[in-house]
Order: C-alpha cells, then sequence, then structure tokens
C-alpha cells in the first residue's frame, strides 16, 4: 500500500489530459458511436466502478433508443496491480441476440475486458463492441482491441475520470499519473 496521503497523491502526479481534452474526447467517441449504432437499439454496459464516469458522461450525448445495464469485474480491488478477476455483478437485462456496448474507464492488458465480452457472449448477445475513455500504450499485444478510443495514455498507473489511485481520485475531471 501506499504510504502518501490521498492529498499528496494529486499533489505528486503529472497530468496526462486536461479536462478540455477529456471532454472533447468523449464527444468524438459519441459522434462515432452513434454513426455505427444509432439503428441498433444497443445495451450498453457500464464496467464498475470505473466506468461510471465516462458512461454518465457519454451517455448524455448519445441520442439514439439505448437501454443501459451494468456489470462489477474487478481485478485490482484497490490496489495498483491486478490479480485475480472477482465477478461482483453481472448484467440483469436479457442480452440474448442483442447488441452490447461495453463501456470502461481504460484498456490496460485487457484482460478484464476481454472476459466480460466473453460473458456477454457466453449470456447470448449477437455482437459486442467496446468503447474505452483511455487506452494505455504498451509494448507487446493486447488479447483484445477496443471498438472505440477515447485518448491514449503512457505505460504508468494513471489516475482520475474513473480511475482510482488506492481507492482514491476517481472523481477528479482531469486524468493524472502516479509520481
Amino acid at each position: 500500500m501506499n504510504q502518501q496521503t490521498p492529498k499528496q497523491l494529486l499533489e505528486n502526479a503529472q497530468l496526462i489530459h486536461a479536462p478540455a481534452v477529456i471532454e472533447a474526447a468523449i464527444t468524438r467517441l459519441s459522434q462515432e458511436i452513434t454513426e455505427a449504432l444509432s439503428d441498433k437499439s444497443p445495451v450498453v454496459i457500464c464496467v464498475m466502478g470505473g466506468g461510471v464516469v465516462f458512461t454518465g458522461q457519454l451517455l448524455t450525448q448519445l441520442m439514439f433508443p439505448l437501454e443501459v445495464d451494468y456489470v462489477h469485474a474487478s481485478r485490482y480491488q484497490n490496489k495498483t496491480v491486478g490479480k485475480t478477476l472477482t465477478w461482483q455483478s453481472l448484467p440483469k437485462l436479457n442480452l440474448s441476440n442483442r447488441t452490447v456496448l461495453l463501456l470502461d474507464d481504460i484498456l490496460d492488458e485487457g484482460i478484464t475486458l476481454l472476459a466480460i465480452k466473453e460473458k456477454c457472449l457466453e449470456l447470448g448477445a449477437k455482437v459486442v463492441l467496446s468503447a474505452v475513455l483511455v487506452e494505455k500504450t504498451l509494448s507487446h499485444t493486447k488479447p483484445i482491441a477496443a471498438d472505440f478510443v477515447g485518448l491514449d495514455v503512457p505505460d504508468c498507473y494513471v489516475f482520475g475520470y474513473g480511475m482510482d489511485a488506492y481507492g482514491w481520485w476517481r472523481n477528479l475531471s482531469a486524468i493524472y499519473a502516479l509520481s
């Protein structure tokens, strides 16, 4: 566990993306998603807890019929390194023969997003697409590619705009890197 207080974490962090940059990326994503899904009446699934801020902002810009649900699967449990995937909540809506759009905060290693996609397909989804606010630039190939990506971030631990640092700072309007 980190010995810094939440305030010290933020004071020592490096700004990666300012609020205006994030807002512009979400607007662009809303246009791309609208073009791809406006005639599909999709089930939009927020990946909790990190995806909640991104989902809330994006949903207000999607002007077509959709249903909203959520899934909660995590590997991090308020730590900076992911371990075993833990399922805390599965989607409640019937996904049979539906188009599903997963919304998550970050595509890091891709393990969690892939597992959620596979679970939705197992629950009967016809098509499962994904949109992430940020994708971490890694030197190796990931097991899944997001269909819609807002911004890239470097290979470091980032927080803000739904992503946490030791459980703190999901509520920030910008994205930072831990020092």
